[in-house]
């Protein structure tokens, strides 16, 4: 459910609220490294046939609460298994029109070397918009981009991090149920019981780019994430980062679109990554083949180092 108001889900706060509202994370320095990688060929390859397989056809579009979607969630939990990270499933339900729908969250955890009580929460949400049973033509709601492509990101994230071991501890959630309401991330914050999240890093919708822009929302309320990224836009990179839709800048508001909201609710610092809408957001034709992998690819590195950096600058 990205970019749109979540009117009669949720109470919004005043513009008042949202600039008094700043989040704690004070880093050591905000310089930003130099951004010198490119994706390694095996790792892109790996990570364009996960979101082939979770935008294919076979998935049906993945809507919560059904056997396409469970089938989903066997393949990411399966995914999650083989990087030995320790991963459990997270089941829940909620009433949508009047129905009950089941759904599963998927948790990896990698615990950090220096703060392992102190975590920072990796999300994708990997549910879709399912089928529409009135169209004559593709009926089929694959979204490739939204958000095949932050899910198969969110298990390559997992698959690195799990050989290259970080200060933080890690948490790779798959979540369910975005579409219906954030009810994943609702779920998940709601019972994470004493776990103290420092971070969220949100992707949802970071595969497809024509001008390779990655926008960045959050940083408005953590002043050493703007001071941070906004370093990082001044280096050479293959991407253009933009900071904003924060609800402040004449912008859209994304602040409330996607599973990030509800880590920000409890006052959680966040990082959403994620691309403007497409002509194809939210319709059949938001398909495998329309994804752009070189940028995919760079936005994919670019998240994952600055993850890298944040957990070595992050300090307390």
């Amino acid at each position: 459910m990205k970019r749109l108001f979540l009117f009669g889900l949720f109470i919004i706060p005043t513009l008042h609220s949202i600039q008094a509202q700043q989040l704690p994370i004070t880093l050591n320095n905000t310089h930003y490294e130099a951004y010198i990688t490119t994706i390694d060929s095996t790792e892109k390859s790996q990570l364009l046939n996960h979101a082939h397989y979770l935008s294919s056809d076979a998935l049906q579009g993945r809507k919560s609460g059904t056997e396409e979607n469970k089938v989903a969630r066997n393949y990411i939990l399966s995914e999650l298994k083989k990087t030995s990270l320790p991963t459990e499933k997270q089941a829940f339900s909620f009433t949508r029109y009047g129905k009950t729908i089941e759904a599963e969250n998927i948790i990896a955890t990698l615990k950090g070397t220096t703060y392992p009580d102190s975590y920072i929460a990796i999300t994708a949400h990997y549910d879709h918009e399912g089928v529409d049973p009135n169209s004559d033509g593709d009926n089929i709601y694959n979204g490739a981009d939204d958000n095949a492509s932050g899910t198969a990101a969110l298990l390559m994230l997992a698959k690195y991090f799990s050989l290259h071991p970080t200060d933080h501890s890690l948490l790779f959630i798959a979540l369910d149920a975005e579409e219906m309401g954030l009810q994943g991330a609702k779920y998940f914050v709601e019972n994470s019981g004493d776990k103290k999240i420092v971070l969220n890093v949100n992707m949802d919708m970071i595969g497809r780019s024509e001008d390779s822009t990655i926008n960045i929302c959050g940083t408005f309320y953590t002043p050493s994430l703007n001071q941070f990224f906004t370093a990082a836009q001044k280096l050479n990179l293959p991407l253009n980062i933009t900071l904003g839709h924060d609800g402040l800048d004449n912008k859209q508001s994304w602040v409330y679109s996607s599973d990030h909201y509800h880590f920000f609710r409890y006052n959680i610092p966040f990082l959403y990554f994620g691309v403007e809408d497409h002509d194809d957001y939210h319709t059949p034709k938001d398909e495998y083949n329309r994804l752009t992998h070189d940028f995919y690819g760079n936005a994919f590195q670019f998240i994952k180092e600055s993850i890298k950096q944040l957990d070595k600058k992050m300090s307390y």
